[in-house]
């Protein structure tokens, strides 16, 4: 019988940096950027309290709460955190998946001699996480991952849900169609027209209606929907993309400004890659105008590289080629993707210059680890002269896909 745990942890952001600001506890707290455009990463659950929830303006978070803390937020913090968490989950699997920072998979089937049941061994894996870190997590259980994902989510904060095998339709059917993971607003909406608006409701429609109505997505709305997986789950730990973006205070109208913020943007996806020792094949462009329509733009270079000065060149050159310059910016963003282990081989003349370019970016990446991500930027990335329409520019916490 298989089983699986779903262990998400509890306002991660907001619990890590609580670590260090005990006197917090207990507060209404967020993560996230200040300011007129910045919104909320994380809330702890006494800001919740208040209707606060990730992706809310800041503004309107304020509103909502006057004594609201709020705190910038640190992503290289939250990932050596995340480590440590993947490491004591698999002290007691070896079968481990991180769909991100704050959350994964653990495939607990044959464990029962060495941890019992399901529900033990989540109390041990929830015990022994809060014991070492001081870090709350909720945890789902049930033959599914869809099953479990489900479970933790209604389970929060600190608790353990176990969907009891041949339990699952009971438990899934009185539930609104947007709690089952891989349902999004578009999907809701068009469900919604079919008269679907719980998991029940779904459960209903035949799959040749589904099939119909939604193509090769239409049997994983099927299964889901009887709290089965779509088929065998491969999971893989590879990293799809990395990406870091910034929404400006004011919407931004002037070259020189967005070429500064690419340049930043470009150093923060630049020292991710290094960190994990890949190299990119495509770069993207992210730009969202005042009226918020947005265009990605992607070109594929003709060498992988973990370079800020490539990326930025590349993501200038996508700029200039595809901004409407009569119109002002919103928000601006870099992703990298295709990405490989290892870069292409270089010519015996390209190397050197590429092993110079290497050390200096592994020079500041050091600087940057000991003194803060601000310590050392360059030049490109600072306004030669000041302005009050663009202060220091924080980091975007997108997860990776």
């Amino acid at each position: 019988m298989r089983q699986y745990a779903h262990v998400d942890m509890d306002a991660f952001y907001v619990s890590v940096e609580l670590l260090d600001r005990p006197e917090l506890r207990g507060k209404p707290v967020v993560v996230g950027a200040a300011g007129t455009r910045g919104v909320v990463a994380a809330a702890s659950y006494e800001a919740r309290a208040f209707g606060i929830h990730s992706a809310m303006p800041m503004r309107r978070a304020e509103k909502l709460c006057k004594d609201l803390v709020i705190l910038p937020g640190n992503y290289s913090l939250y990932e050596k955190w995340s480590k440590r968490v993947k490491d004591i989950f698999q002290r007691f699997t070896p079968v481990v998946h991180m769909t991100s920072v704050d959350e994964g998979y653990l495939d607990l089937t044959g464990t029962e001699r060495l941890l019992g049941s399901a529900w033990q061994a989540a109390q041990k894996v929830q015990q022994t996480v809060w014991e070492e870190t001081g870090l709350p997590c909720s945890i789902g259980l049930g033959q599914s991952c869809v099953v479990s994902k489900v479970a933790s989510n209604l389970a929060k904060p600190r608790g353990i849900l176990w969907v009891l095998p041949g339990e699952e339709a009971v438990f899934l059917a009185p539930l609104p169609v947007g709690k089952i993971p891989g349902i999004g607003g578009k999907t809701q909406k068009a469900l919604e027209k079919l008269g679907v608006c719980t998991v029940g409701d779904l459960a209903g429609i035949s799959y040749e209606k589904l099939e119909a109505e939604f193509g090769q997505w239409g049997e994983g709305l099927y299964r889901k929907a009887r709290g089965q997986d779509g088929g065998l789950w491969f999971f893989s730990d590879a990293i799809k993309s990395l990406s870091h973006e910034r929404t400006f205070d004011e919407d931004v109208g002037d070259a020189q400004r967005l070429e500064a913020a690419l340049s930043y943007l470009a150093g923060l996806v630049g020292q991710r890659l290094r960190k994990a020792k890949l190299f990119a094949r495509t770069v993207t462009l992210r730009l969202r105008y005042s009226d918020f329509e947005t265009l990605a733009r992607a070109h594929t270079l003709a060498e992988p590289t973990d370079l800020d000065g490539d990326l930025f060149s590349e993501a200038v050159e996508l700029l200039h080629r595809y901004w409407d310059k009569g119109r002002k910016v919103r928000l601006l963003g870099i992703a990298a993707s295709q990405l490989v282990e290892a870069p292409a081989q270089l010519s015996l003349l390209d190397q050197p210059e590429r092993d110079r370019r290497e050390k200096l970016a592994e020079a500041a990446d050091a600087v940057r680890d000991r003194y803060g991500e601000d310590a050392i930027r360059p030049a490109k990335s600072m306004l030669r002269k000041p302005s009050k329409h663009l202060p220091p520019i924080p980091p975007s916490y997108n997860r990776s896909k």
